[in-house]
């Protein structure tokens, strides 16, 4: 505990700079929830780190009023923020050529009976709110302080989507894409945890 004259003010301004850094963030990303951009997206990223790391190396703690609201600021830039992160990781992953379905599935070329009248067949449907959820389950599991829980989103996470992975553009956007989603809410979920705890 700090109990020299600087230490509040110190720790109020830590705090500010987080939930405002937090905000900033959130602001970018659901600017880009559209059509992610990358010079937005290099910006919310950049900022989300350095606040993570500056959380890192402070030694202070922030109070519990402003620890609810870096929480909530914090769960909301790693659900809502890994989406746009997620797509423009995958976009440049493949360079554009993997058409997205609006849930956030793909198409990919297909003689099966599924196929549209294109000979394109939906494959991970459902993608965009599967990654909502993964990202609130992570960010949530890392703020209280078990990050084993990881495993378990990832595992159940493999399961649903075994049956669709034999299509290698599918397994292909699968790992990509989960691991862009986990590392976006890892980095948040441990900005809130090391701001908080």
């Amino acid at each position: 505990m700090d109990v020299s004259p600087a230490g509040p003010l110190v720790v109020a301004m830590l705090s500010i700079f987080l939930f405002a850094t937090l905000c900033a963030c959130l602001v970018l990303t659901v600017v880009s929830l559209r059509k992610p951009a990358v010079p937005m997206m290099s910006i919310a990223g950049t900022l989300l780190v350095l606040a993570t790391i500056l959380a890192a190396i402070s030694p202070v703690d922030v109070p519990a009023l402003w620890g609810i609201a870096i929480a909530m600021v914090g769960i909301a830039v790693a659900v809502l923020g890994g989406n746009p992160a997620t797509r423009l990781v995958l976009e440049l992953a493949t360079g554009g050529r993997v058409r997205e379905t609006p849930d956030g599935g793909i198409l990919i070329a297909s003689s099966r009976p599924k196929a549209d009248a294109d000979g394109l067949e939906p494959l991970l449907r459902g993608g965009t709110t599967i990654g909502y959820l993964e990202r609130l389950a992570v960010a949530v599991a890392i703020i209280a302080g078990y990050p084993e829980a990881i495993a378990v989103v990832v595992a159940i996470k493999g399961i649903g989507r075994f049956s669709e992975l034999a299509e290698a553009e599918a397994r292909e956007r699968f790992i990509i894409g989960t691991f862009a989603s986990l590392v976006w809410a890892c980095v948040a979920g441990a900005l809130v945890r090391l701001a908080i705890w």
